[in-house]
């Protein structure tokens, strides 16, 4: 997507620091985020570096080039008070189940939305995190988890079991309700035709507003995952079961 239109001509053994440079310059001028661009370079660095093992470049170009920093965004967190205003704002909501789940385990965004009720125990009291909604060339699929600590089972609170057991519910009247064949793709989490949640979207319509109506301010949704650490962290849970509840490889 981004390499190939400008480089995909160049032969390695013509490939210079000034190519990658500019490269980058161009990403940044197009409104690319440094933090991507970060990840473009470090993707570069990978497949040169395997050039050069296989004696096709006499070097790595990318080791002399100075690759934007990665943007530090300030961390959020919320207090128990505004944590239950958001929770009490998503009372009722079609995805409040999701909200609660956020608050109380710390899922990422795409944990979230590509959980399947397969992976939902809810008599044992846990889920079982094995993929992640990932948006690929071919549209939106759940991925396997790129770590092994990634992979992992989490316990639920007796109110998040409530709320998936009242959005279970909710989700078999709406296909009722629908009349037509749904997707069946086992997604806890899906739009109202039963597909899977595009993440922009579900910032922009539902998470965004949510915000709003709770009285807080805009924040990023991977606050959220904060913000459950941090409320475990303060009810005395071990950090070294919240590090393997939020899938972290280091306490």
């Amino acid at each position: 997507l981004h390499v190939v239109p400008t480089l995909g001509k160049v032969t390695l053994t013509k490939l210079t620091p000034q190519h990658l440079q500019r490269l980058y310059s161009e990403r940044l001028e197009t409104g690319l985020s440094p933090t991507t661009v970060h990840h473009l370079h470090a993707t570069l660095h990978k497949a040169l570096g395997q050039a050069m093992r296989w004696n096709l470049v006499a070097r790595n170009v990318a080791d002399l080039v100075d690759a934007p920093r990665i943007e530090k965004h300030e961390m959020t967190t919320l207090e128990p008070v505004d944590a239950r205003r958001l929770l009490d704002a998503a009372s009722g909501n079609r995805l409040e189940a999701a909200y609660v789940l956020a608050v109380t385990t710390g899922l990422r965004e795409g944990e979230l939305l590509g959980l399947k009720w397969r992976d939902a125990r809810l008599d044992d009291g846990a889920l079982e995190i094995r993929g992640s909604l990932q948006r690929v060339s071919t549209g939106l699929v759940v991925m396997e988890p790129k770590t092994k600590h990634s992979h992992r089972r989490v316990g639920l609170t007796a109110t998040a079991i409530a709320a998936l057991r009242r959005h279970r519910a909710r989700q078999a009247e709406e296909r009722l309700q629908l009349g037509a064949p749904r997707q069946d793709n086992d997604l806890v989490f899906t739009d109202e035709a039963g597909g899977p949640i595009d993440a922009t979207k579900f910032l922009r319509n539902s998470f965004a507003p949510l915000l709003k109506a709770a009285g807080l301010p805009p924040m990023r949704f991977h606050d959220l995952r904060h913000t459950a650490a941090t409320l475990l962290l303060g009810r005395g849970v071990h950090p070294k079961i919240v590090s393997e509840m939020l899938g972290h490889s280091q306490i």
